[in-house]
């Protein structure tokens, strides 16, 4: 089911609604009755994975040559 707020609703009342997208409700906030955005629950990120790529990424010692002049010139705006 989906819960309709005005947007006066919606700053008073934030933990609350976000209490009820985390019980699985969608929650529509409106502006003088017209839809406008519309609260939902996130998907969860999952847990990071250090050196998942390790060896994978090969950074050649060329990338660390200075540059030339004009190209530079172009990072630094001139």
């Amino acid at each position: 089911m989906t819960v309709v707020v005005n947007v006066h609703e919606a700053k008073t009342q934030l933990s609350r609604l976000l209490a009820q997208v985390e019980a699985g409700e969608d929650i529509v906030i409106a502006r003088r009755g017209e839809p406008v955005a519309r609260l939902v629950l996130c998907k969860p990120r999952g847990q990071r994975q250090p050196d998942v790529l390790k060896g994978e990424i090969v950074i050649p010692d060329s990338f660390f040559d200075a540059l030339p002049e004009e190209e530079l010139a172009a990072w630094e705006g001139g």
